[in-house]
């Protein structure tokens, strides 16, 4: 998969994000970094049931493109839900659950946008 793909499929990952009205979406460029991927999204949802709506949006979205996850972790709990895209993960959080984990803060060195559409 090229750059250009990658990003293009990050940000519509991020507009089904927006459609659910999921908010502080941020991308977390690691590539360098890491070799886990290329890069996080973060957003966050009101409650477990957007933060499943979140998801589900998501999934959705990157499948009309052939695209699924290789990993889908904590829909059951939906205070943070991995989507792992191998290229790029998606991380869905309740606000609690975003506070405590802070991977804003883990990545702090990795160049992050904010996703505004």
């Amino acid at each position: 998969m090229t750059e250009v793909n990658i990003k293009d499929r990050v940000i519509n990952a991020c507009k089904a994000i927006s459609e659910k009205k999921g908010y502080d979406i941020k991308i977390i460029d690691i590539e360098g970094l890491s070799s886990i991927s290329d890069y996080f999204v973060l957003a966050t949802g009101n409650n477990i049931n957007q933060v499943q709506a979140i998801s589900d949006e998501v999934f959705d979205s990157l499948a009309k493109e052939g695209v699924h996850p290789s990993h889908l972790e904590g829909y059951d709990k939906g205070t943070w839900i991995l989507m792992d895209y191998k290229d790029f993960i998606v991380h869905i959080f309740d606000k609690d659950a975003r506070d405590f984990y802070n991977l804003e803060r883990i990545w702090k060195d990795a160049p992050t946008e904010e996703y505004n559409d």
